[in-house]
């Protein structure tokens, strides 16, 4: 009933088929939100004081 001797191409193909489908449909490499935009050093520094701006 069960094979003695399993080969190892048909397992993987199966685990690799719905990559490959969506893949097919989204385009390789699947697209990823670009990454979150750093703030600029005049943004990070620490504001001004009142005294300061005379």
């Amino acid at each position: 009933m069960l094979k003695d001797k399993l080969n190892w191409r048909r397992p993987l193909f199966y685990l690799l088929l719905p990559v490959l489908v969506v893949m097919a449909f989204l385009g390789f490499p699947i697209p990823v939100a670009p990454p979150l935009a750093t703030k600029s050093r005049q943004e990070e520094s620490a504001p001004a004081r009142d005294d300061e701006k005379r």
